[in-house]
């Protein structure tokens, strides 16, 4: 059994704070964090799923030990890699798992208590189920508090989010340096993606498209890639649950002279923003700094958001850098900027601290627009 990372402090804290004895944790991320373990393949799929017939889940007591409940396929990884000494298995498809997390709660002294569940994965027929079971049990929704407990990252988290971008950006700088006209997305993002795994991810997804496909996100296509193109990509590659999520941009060939100085203006932007992100400026204003200054700069900018935190599991979390985001940076969080402009995009993780912001995707040179060729 592995020490945990996760940001317990924080998590008894903020417990504390909004009156939780303890706090169900259901969902990929939550269950991920707190369990200390990332399920592959279907199992995974299984977190992902409010309405699974196999879930699992993580009981957190603000006073004790916490306790694992999970379907026999699940048992053995969980009890090798993961930080909860305590596991209950219950057997798929024949026992109701509602019921043994009931019993669980019993067991902890939690059935007349004030629980923390994610109200997305906790549907009207979980509810009126507990409900039924436990007729004292008070539940309440604590998936924001959740929230404000991972944005802040361990030494450990943030150990760790550098592995991964590492990995993810040496994969970019193999896959570029053997790109050739002619290759097509289809076959480019296979290649990065299997640069992924052979470097030791768990997954990877993403998308890698030629500048003239005007729907990029739309899946890998047969696209070919020509001289003079910019190569826009997205990726996340997740280690151990935790993502290397970067945007890289490329040319094949020589690029022009229009191209280079496009380039050079989108990193000033990038750079200025990135520079904004101090503690106690908040999410909104980094947004709004980076969307007048593209609009100064002439530049086409109808982004949703500008960036936003990187967490296990599922790499956008909050805060969420978007008009109305009032959420004011900390030290200890890790955010993925990427304010762009149409296929112009650079995006890295970049760590907040106490003197500033401190660029953690540092493996793959951003300087000027990086040739393919």
């Amino acid at each position: 059994m592995k020490q945990p990372i996760a940001n317990l402090p924080r998590l008894e804290a903020l417990m504390e704070r909004d009156g939780f004895d303890a706090v169900i944790a259901r969902s990929g991320v939550n269950f991920t964090y707190l369990a200390g373990v990332a399920y592959p393949g279907t199992l995974g799929r299984h977190l992902d799923l409010a309405d699974s017939p196999r879930p699992v889940y993580v009981v957190w007591p603000r006073r004790g030990a916490p306790v694992a409940i999970v379907n026999p396929l699940a048992d053995g990884l969980t009890r090798r890699d993961g930080c909860i000494q305590r596991v209950v298995v219950y057997n798929s498809y024949t026992d109701r798992p509602l019921a043994v997390l009931c019993t669980v709660l019993t067991e902890l002294g939690l059935g007349d208590a004030r629980i923390g569940c994610e109200e997305s994965y906790f549907g009207g027929a979980q509810r009126a189920a507990l409900a039924a079971a436990l007729p004292r049990l008070r539940l309440a929704d604590c998936t924001a508090m959740l929230d404000e407990v991972r944005w802040i990252k361990t030494p450990g988290e943030i150990a760790l989010l550098k592995r991964a971008a590492d990995l993810l950006d040496e994969s970019f700088l193999e896959v570029f340096a053997s790109m050739r006209e002619g290759e097509t997305e289809r076959s480019a993002h296979a290649r990065l993606v299997a640069a992924c795994l052979m470097r030791g991810a768990a997954f990877a997804h993403g998308w890698m498209a030629s500048s003239r496909n005007t729907v990029p996100a739309g899946g890998q296509g047969d696209t070919a890639f020509r001289r003079g193109d910019i190569v826009r990509t997205d990726y996340v590659a997740y280690l151990d649950g935790y993502p290397g999520h970067q945007s890289r941009n490329a040319v094949l060939g020589a690029p022009s002279s229009e191209q280079t100085a496009i380039y050079a203006r989108v990193r000033d932007i990038y750079l200025a923003t990135i520079a904004q992100c101090r503690p106690g400026v908040t999410a909104e204003a980094v947004f709004a700094f980076a969307a007048e200054r593209f609009r100064a700069a002439g530049l086409p900018f109808k982004a949703a958001l500008v960036g936003h935190s990187v967490g296990c599991w599922w790499h956008q979390q909050e805060p969420i850098f978007a008009p109305g985001r009032q959420v004011p940076l900390e030290p200890g969080m890790v955010v993925a900027l990427e304010p762009y402009s149409n296929e112009w995009i650079t995006q890295d993780l970049v760590l907040i601290t106490p003197d500033g912001p401190k660029l953690l995707s540092d493996r793959f040179p951003t300087e000027t627009l990086f040739r393919i060729g």
